[in-house]
């Protein structure tokens, strides 16, 4: 099912079948009913603009043609026979989220599942599902009314790269964007037919950094949710006003860096020590070491006292304080970045200043460890955001 107010956008500007559609349905277990059932977007060839007016044949942001050199010729013709079309340098493909979590509640039994995390949940202090940690707390602690209505869904996102083409020699990259309701009882909210893909960002390279232009139709869609959108609940037979949250992405350390903004190289690479990350240059390794480990021991640990099997030296410090959020608001608030990959560094001058900030021993501005103000921060609340949880999950 598509959301009608897609279908005179932007985002519904292209249809092309290719064979990556066929083998994503198959992982996914989505079906095919029309044409509009995958609406995808232009992009700029170097990843710097989404969108724009159907017709148009060049970036506005870079000026590059939005078009391949070579036409494509179009067998499919109505009329006329073969003809020749136009073939887009690259095709996000995007899956509108809202349509598809108000059918979560035309089910009955999907309906009922929704709520496990309110009505069949047992506080006896284990860990065994979201709703027990700290995290989902804290957030309702926070935003009393959301967890007011426990029909309001909580999600986590899921990105990563992967070869399509089972050729490790390759360099071709493709990143689905996977959306966890959890919700659902833990015994199906992590089933592959619970998640909800978001998007398929194409290759051939990484989007690196600038996966945030790839990522604004989702944002506006959970902009839209946290205010609330009205489906129809078939299990209690009643409209109501559901409310959507993302509480978590899971990733690994390169993906972090890509969502996040923090920068996990050098000497400061952990998002939680920040400026207090204790690390160590090995010149003859040339990598950094990561210590420090000792400062969450408890005081008087005999561990902290035995230098030999260590680092030589007796520990006594304590466990670094963590940012809060309005830390890390303060720290982006000046940071300018620009989109694109024409707008990066060169290799050369990446890798020079990689060289200096080895050598480099001060204290750091805690600003200049961030790459860029990450799309997440759009996701404000009042004068807070849930933008700190996201950035330490």
């Amino acid at each position: 099912m598509i959301n009608p107010t897609y279908l005179n956008t932007a985002y519904c500007q292209y249809d092309r079948q290719d064979d990556m559609e066929g083998m994503l349905r198959d992982v996914f277990n989505m079906h095919s009913h029309g044409e509009q059932s995958f609406p995808p977007d232009f992009i700029a060839s170097d990843d710097c603009n989404i969108g724009g007016n159907k017709n148009q044949q060049s970036c506005h942001v870079c000026g590059k043609s939005r078009w391949m050199n070579s036409n494509t010729e179009d067998v499919n013709a109505e009329e006329g026979g073969a003809q020749l079309r136009k073939k887009p340098v690259k095709v996000l493909r995007y899956f509108p989220l809202i349509p598809r979590l108000q059918r979560l509640f035309m089910s009955s039994k999907t309906a009922e599942s929704m709520r496990w995390h309110n009505d069949q949940w047992i506080d006896d202090g284990l860990l065994r599902h979201p709703s027990d940690s700290l995290a989902w707390k804290s957030f309702d602690s926070k935003f009393p009314s959301f967890p007011s209505d426990p029909r309001n869904v909580r999600l986590g996102l899921v990105a990563d790269g992967f070869n399509p083409f089972k050729i490790m020699s390759s360099s071709y990259s493709t990143w689905p964007v996977v959306l966890v309701p959890y919700n659902l009882p833990p015994w199906i909210c992590m089933k592959q037919s619970s998640f909800i893909l978001s998007m398929i960002i194409p290759g051939e390279k990484s989007p690196g950094n600038d996966i945030d232009i790839y990522l604004q139709p989702l944002i506006e869609e959970l902009k839209q949710l946290w205010s609330g959108v009205e489906p129809y609940d078939v299990l209690r037979k009643e409209n109501f006003n559901l409310r959507t949250a993302l509480l978590w992405t899971i990733n690994d350390f390169p993906a972090y860096v890509n969502l996040s903004g923090w920068s996990t190289k050098g000497h400061y690479a952990c998002p939680y020590c920040a400026a207090q990350t204790c690390s160590k240059f090995l010149y003859n390794g040339k990598k950094f070491s990561y210590m420090g480990h000792r400062r969450w021991l408890d005081g008087n640990h005999k561990f902290r006292f035995q230098r030999t099997i260590f680092d030589g030296t007796e520990e006594y410090r304590g466990a670094p304080e963590q940012i809060i959020e309005s830390e890390i608001l303060f720290m982006l608030k000046d940071i300018n970045f620009s989109y694109g990959k024409m707008n990066q560094p060169s290799n050369k001058q990446t890798k020079r200043r990689s060289r200096d900030e080895s050598d480099e021993e001060d204290d750091p501005n805690e600003a200049d460890l961030w790459k860029k103000r990450s799309i997440f921060l759009s996701c404000l609340i009042r004068s807070t955001t849930f933008y700190a949880t996201i950035l330490m999950s």
